[in-house]
């Protein structure tokens, strides 16, 4: 009689995975656990993984490149590309002006969904100005659309432009309509024709 209960406390044989149960497994362990050399060598900024970047160079003029990262709800993020001729100065920027001509980009308050205050802007109009020593470059909107945001950090932080522009120095946030962002996306060029370009980013 023991030794009926002991054979029936005993564990049940386990079953063999089927060959498909097995491939399953192995297709798991290689989203959970890739292989060391397929990863890149640094994980992607928040800007590579949030946004899709373009640049435009020599936006009216020659060295004025940009860039505008587009993120997936249509907001544009627009500032000044690495290659900007504003970087080649000696000293760095300095200051930053939105008062261009008959609108001081940074008096402007956008409230609520509808976006009341903003301003409709072209691609070619005037953002703010730079200045680097006695010498000041217009940055443009290179987008058409509805001005959200300018960072009027840089107001205060002109620095931010020669340690992150493409972060923390970005310049303004602009909402532009899906057809007038389609006329325009052509114009632009892609990450790595930008770097086959001007050979740095």
């Amino acid at each position: 009689m023991m030794a009926e209960d002991a054979s029936a406390l005993e564990a049940p044989p386990l079953e063999r995975p089927s060959p498909r149960e097995a491939t399953l497994d192995d297709e798991t362990r290689a989203l959970v656990v890739p292989d060391a050399a397929d990863l890149p060598a640094s994980p992607p900024s928040a800007v590579e993984a949030n946004f899709a970047r373009y640049y435009i160079s020599d936006f009216m003029n020659p060295g004025h490149d940009q860039y505008v990262y587009r993120h997936p709800n249509g907001l544009c993020v627009v500032g000044l590309a690495p290659a900007h001729v504003a970087f080649k100065e000696e000293g760095g920027i300095t200051a930053v002006d939105f008062n261009v001509g008959k609108s001081d980009r940074s008096e402007m308050k956008v409230t609520g969904k509808r976006k009341r205050n903003a301003q409709h802007l072209q691609e070619n109009s005037a953002l703010c100005k730079v200045c680097v020593n006695d010498k000041s470059f217009v940055v443009r909107c290179c987008v058409k659309g509805s001005l959200l945001e300018i960072n009027d950090r840089l107001i205060k932080q002109p620095d931010l432009l020669n340690t992150a522009a493409d972060r923390e120095g970005y310049i303004a946030i602009f909402q532009p309509k899906p057809a007038d962002w389609l006329k325009i996306k052509d114009k632009f060029l892609s990450y790595e024709d930008y770097r086959n370009l001007r050979g740095a980013c």
